[in-house]
């Protein structure tokens, strides 16, 4: 029987495991990779006291840092957590893709999410023929290449960036009238004269033969439907929580996300506390999701204490 099983390994999961075995709570973490979305990143210039790193790097930093505490939590990667259950005596019961059943008094969500689709046409077929999900995967394949890319958060404008030195045409298509990203990335992008920001846009089918080569899209202003001649797709329109595994559990909002306190990070479900992207945080952001998997274990001892 554990006393917490934190589910995840992004930045609010490791810090959370950090955390809990400093505190010496008997824990385990499981998580098929760490870094989270982050580590498809190429450089991160906001992780608090290092002025730029990757995804990848920062994630190996973070799961060195967990793993010098080896003896004091168990480490369970390469796995995923598929259903959570709640037991009669108030603990829950935790099984694994890899066939773990596990005991735990209480449960740590930092599950994080995973990249939102398009939902149209073509998307499906050209995965991988054209549509791609990770520029900083991709983004070389479409070196002098004439390339799409959907999406005006931060997503979007980071992946035009990691396109700068590739691509020979970039078509930044945004369903709105304004760009919601950084001010200082839209600075870049806008600077930029291989890109062009096509406003209102609403993809509504990608075509090709063995690969894109058209995206077509409904000028929301006009109402009509337009073709764009491109060899890549690149959709980057945000993220789903992964929060199916205690859907009927805890309370979940419209949009996927697990409701908590935000002064302690506790579900609507007692003993199930969540942190970082599968919760309601207003900002999804590394550092927030360290801070909150912080404040959710300091709450998750006081209550070990407690009782």
């Amino acid at each position: 029987m554990y006393d917490l099983i934190i589910v995840g390994g992004g930045p609010a999961g490791v810090s959370a495991g950090i955390y809990s075995a400093r505190k010496k709570i008997k824990s385990a973490i499981i998580t098929e990779s760490f870094g989270g979305q982050s580590i498809v990143s190429t450089e991160i210039q906001n992780w608090i006291g290092i002025p730029a790193i990757s995804g990848f790097d920062l994630a190996k930093q973070m799961e060195s840092h967990l793993k010098i505490f080896s003896n004091d939590i168990d480490i369970i990667d390469g796995d995923i957590v598929t259903s959570v259950n709640k037991n009669d005596d108030g603990t829950f019961n935790v099984k694994t893709r890899e066939g773990k059943d596990l005991q735990t008094k209480f449960i740590l969500l930092a599950c994080g999410s995973r990249r939102r689709r398009l939902g149209i046409p073509g998307e499906d077929a050209f995965d991988g023929k054209g549509v791609v999900f990770c520029s900083t995967c991709d983004a070389p394949i479409f070196k002098d290449k004439v390339v799409a890319v959907v999406g005006g958060g931060n997503a979007g404008l980071e992946s035009v960036h990691d396109l700068f030195p590739y691509a020979s045409k970039i078509y930044l298509i945004v369903r709105s009238d304004v760009l919601k990203g950084d001010q200082v990335t839209q600075e870049k992008v806008k600077a930029n004269p291989k890109v062009e920001i096509i406003y209102n846009a609403e993809p509504q089918e990608i075509l090709g033969d063995k690969f894109v080569n058209t995206l077509k899209y409904k000028d929301k202003i006009s109402g009509e439907i337009k073709d764009l001649a491109v060899e890549g797709v690149f959709v980057e329109i945000g993220s789903m929580p992964n929060s199916e595994i205690v859907k009927g559990l805890v309370n979940i909002n419209e949009r996927g996300e697990v409701t908590v306190n935000h002064q302690t990070q506790e579900t609507s479900n007692q003993g199930i506390w969540a942190v970082g992207d599968v919760s309601d945080v207003l900002y999804k952001q590394n550092n927030i999701s360290a801070g909150d998997g912080t404040k959710a274990v300091l709450n998750i001892n006081e209550h070990l204490r407690k009782h």
